[in-house]
């Protein structure tokens, strides 16, 4: 059950390949996500190095509100970074690609998967001005092909 989506992912970047993640919660958070409140609007995906200098991933900016506002401890902060639990060998390839020129890791949906909440996340290139017109091109094309043959059948 998808519980956010990203939905100017696709206009704003072209997506070159997906890949899935556990997210590490604490129960608030699980609780608040169930309820669909939260904002994937300017939340991007970060590598990392931690003490021991290995690479960890982190999903940073994502707004989950407190699930009860009045009953939160003070030191709750519903932007704070979140890790994301991914296989050391997804990690090692991702920190490559994304020192790469132009390329960005997004994320794309939020979701559950057998009592799990999980992320897809994106590696990405942005598209130029250009691009996104093209992009609306196509989708208008489609849209009165559809129409047409809606009409007509």
């Amino acid at each position: 059950m998808t519980i956010a989506e990203n939905k100017k992912a696709g206009f704003d970047y072209e997506i070159l390949e997906k890949f899935e993640a556990g997210l590490a919660l604490n129960g608030q958070e699980v609780k608040s996500l169930k309820t669909r409140s939260i904002s994937l609007s300017g939340s991007y995906v970060s590598i990392r190095k931690n003490e021991k200098g290995k690479a960890e991933i982190f999903w940073v900016g994502a707004n989950i509100p407190a699930y009860q506002p009045l009953n939160t401890s003070k030191t709750f902060d519903p932007q704070r970074d979140r890790k994301l639990l991914v296989h050391e060998k997804e990690i090692n390839y991702l920190t490559g690609k994304s020192k790469e020129k132009g390329l960005t890791l997004i994320p794309l949906s939020v979701y559950t998967k057998k009592h799990k909440i999980k992320i897809s996340f994106g590696l990405a290139k942005g598209k130029k001005k250009a691009d996104k017109r093209e992009s609306i091109r196509k989708k208008d094309i489609e849209r009165t092909i559809r129409r047409e043959l809606k009409a007509r059948g």
